[in-house]
């Protein structure tokens, strides 16, 4: 029992042997602390300068904001007035539209009224081709009767023989036998160059101005040359002087010179209108007054005017061919296929 005590003495012993081991887990952990001081700070460092980060980030995030927000300003203004000029735009096209819409509808009323009244007029090809055949035939017929021109109704004869010709129809033979039958008389028919008749009148009107009057002949004595001293010249001037007063003249009847100078104006107008009734009368083939027009400008030239001149002399060899034409003929009508026609209307 005494002994017991010394025995349980050794364990005691390892005591010194302890302290070093806490004094080096000391060191440890104040190295773990300046680690995790460490990583704090870096971790403040870090967080820092993310926040700083993120600040800058917001506020380049709020200019651009603000930019963006300005120019989709801008645009939204710009958009406005585009939207605007769209509604000032869509507005006038709508009346374009409105109108024309109304012009289309006038249109198709017209259009309307235009086919109701060609099916009215026209119930069929055959019935609109006679139609036309028979006004081009009228036409014909005035042209014949009023004007006397040949060659419209020529022109309007074949024509409808063309038409006829492409129908092709065995009941339009009596017709076209009709047509041609006056076409042939037609083409047999003497005609005259009337507009070269005309133009030959025209240029005796162009001409007339320059033909001279008998009345301006005057005596083609030459005076003598000046020789003598003064004395003798006076005496010439007042020689010529005393002749001029009584002139006797022979005329053979013609009374040319008896026609005052201030009526030359009307003389050459009368006789100008003459010509232009001569050539009205050529127009309408009137006979009777384009020979006394003729007739008249003839007596007018060898009367008033110098026949030896070489202009006068020629105007009237042009009136005398002038008046030998013949321009009234009996033309040929086109009864025949107007009683053609009469005759197929009445069957069918």
């Amino acid at each position: 029992m005494n002994d017991a005590p010394e025995t349980s003495a050794p364990p005691t012993a390892p005591q010194p042997v302890a302290a070093p081991t806490q004094a080096s887990a000391r060191p440890s952990i104040s190295a773990v602390a300046l680690v995790a001081l460490l990583i704090a700070t870096l971790a403040m460092a870090a967080a820092v300068w993310s926040w700083s980060d993120s600040r800058e980030r917001i506020r380049d995030l709020k200019t651009e904001l603000g930019r963006r927000l300005a120019e989709s300003g801008t645009a939204v203004s710009e958009a406005r007035l585009l939207a605007r000029n769209a509604d000032d735009a869509m507005r006038q096209v709508s009346e374009k539209v409105a109108h024309i819409e109304s012009q289309m509808a006038t249109s198709q009323q017209q259009q309307l009224a235009l086919e109701s009244l060609y099916k009215e007029m026209a119930q069929g090809r055959d019935q609109w081709t006679l139609a036309e055949i028979e006004q081009v035939l009228l036409t014909a017929a005035q042209q014949l009767q009023l004007a006397g021109n040949v060659k419209a109704a020529i022109i309007a004869l074949e024509g409808a023989d063309t038409r006829l010709q492409r129908l092709n129809k065995p009941q339009f033979t009596a017709l076209r036998r009709a047509i041609a039958a006056d076409l042939a008389n037609l083409r047999a028919a003497p005609s005259i160059d009337e507009v070269g008749a005309s133009a030959r009148i025209e240029a005796l009107v162009a001409r007339h101005g320059s033909w001279p009057l008998a009345s301006a002949q005057v005596s083609e004595a030459a005076q003598a040359p000046r020789t003598g001293g003064r004395a003798t010249d006076i005496g010439q001037e007042l020689w010529a002087e005393l002749k001029r007063l009584a002139q006797i003249r022979r005329i053979d009847g013609n009374e040319a010179v008896l026609l005052p100078p201030e009526q030359a104006y009307f003389l050459r107008e009368n006789l100008r209108l003459r010509l232009l009734s001569a050539r009205l009368a050529l127009l309408s083939q009137d006979q009777t007054a384009f020979a006394a027009d003729l007739r008249a400008v003839s007596t007018l030239l060898k009367r008033y005017f110098n026949t030896r001149d070489a202009g006068v002399a020629a105007a009237l060899k042009e009136i005398e061919r002038l008046a030998g034409l013949q321009i009234a003929q009996k033309l040929p009508g086109i009864d025949a296929s107007l009683a053609a026609l009469e005759a197929y209307k009445g069957e069918h």
